[in-house]
């Protein structure tokens, strides 16, 4: 875990994350996300949402989009997280977000987002055509976790810049409405196996459901044939697999497959050398191969399960929201307090 908020901040450790329902989930999200939230589950208060408000900030087919978030739900289920212990709801069915969202918009500065990498990266050479949510949508990232006074956020590499700003703006609130420890300076989790995991088809390019190449990623939605064949069909050279991490670190695709392997079977990429250094993809892939079907064939069962019963999913994502509305209440009550909104 990562070091403690700081001490002004005297309320409870919370966990707060969330995907977008914005399109089937992969490998990367599996085991960069879920496979992290299901841990945290049992360690600190964990609250897990589907950004469906982030989803809209391109567009998305509104005869869509609420299976899309069902879809997100079943693979937090299918994963391990028990609604039991989680919380697990549609970010669009607790309107705080959107409400505190705004508050931060008047907090947060015009230059902290000019500076956010993946404004430039999602709206490429035509950022005058993007929504205005897609350029703000990091202050409602902020709203996300400050909305449960979230202390740890389990983050990706490409959002580590976000978490940042969600502290700058926790940071100025509490010094401009002299609130200090109102809201946590929120940590980031980014270690662990999994942490990035690139395409199959290129090791210099993070696994992304938006590439064109269905065998650039594992979804987990394939079945056992899908995910076997994709593992075959992935990127190599036709050099043995290294004995040094040094060595690997030199060749991108042997690095991707190892890492996948590490992250699925718990071990280090060191130990996976140990075991496969100096072989051939010939005897690598298909023990890689083996590996992934028996771990990812029982969550895609899982999904598959779910998603043959809506109602189920829908059941509690509503049980999710009516508990995530009543922690977010006081708090958004307390900011309008503080702010000095007519009560």
């Amino acid at each position: 875990m990562t070091d403690q908020p700081p001490a002004s901040y005297s309320g409870p450790q919370r966990v707060l994350s969330g995907v977008q329902s914005s399109g089937a989930l992969h490998l990367g999200n599996y085991l960069g996300a879920l496979v992290k939230f299901t841990r945290l589950q049992h360690e600190i208060d964990t609250f897990i949402f589907v950004a469906d408000l982030h989803a809209i900030t391109v567009w998305q087919d509104p005869a869509q989009l609420a299976n899309q978030t069902r879809e997100i739900a079943a693979a937090y289920l299918a994963a391990g997280l028990d609604p039991k212990i989680a919380t697990i709801f549609p970010q669009s069915a607790v309107p705080a977000h959107a409400e505190l969202g705004w508050i931060f918009q008047c907090v947060a500065r015009l230059g902290w987002l000019d500076r956010m990498t993946q404004f430039k990266e999602k709206s490429g050479k035509h950022k005058e055509r993007s929504s205005v949510g897609l350029y703000t949508y990091p202050v409602l990232q902020a709203a996300d976790i400050l909305l449960y006074k979230g202390t740890q956020v389990p983050v990706g590499d490409d959002q580590k810049q976000h978490l940042e700003l969600t502290r700058d703006i926790a940071a100025k609130f509490n010094h401009d409405f002299d609130a200090p420890g109102f809201f946590p300076l929120p940590e980031g989790l980014t270690e662990g196996p999994g942490a990035r995991i690139m395409s199959l088809r290129d090791g210099s390019a993070k696994m992304s459901k938006s590439d064109p190449s269905d065998n650039s990623r594992i979804n987990l939605t394939d079945d056992a044939d899908a995910i076997a064949q994709k593992i075959r069909k992935a990127k190599t050279d036709p050099e043995p697999l290294p004995e040094t991490l040094e060595d690997l670190k030199l060749r991108p695709e042997a690095d991707n497959l190892v890492g996948i392997y590490g992250a699925l079977a718990g071990l280090t990429k060191a130990d996976v050398l140990a075991e496969f250094g100096g072989k051939g993809f010939g005897t690598f892939k298909p023990a890689l191969a083996d590996l992934a079907v028996a771990k990812l064939s029982p969550v895609s069962d899982a999904m598959r399960r779910y998603m043959a019963d809506p109602a189920e999913i829908d059941a509690i994502l509503a049980a999710g929201a009516d508990k995530a509305r009543a922690v977010a209440a006081p708090t958004l009550d307390e900011v309008k307090n503080i702010v000095g909104f007519w009560r």
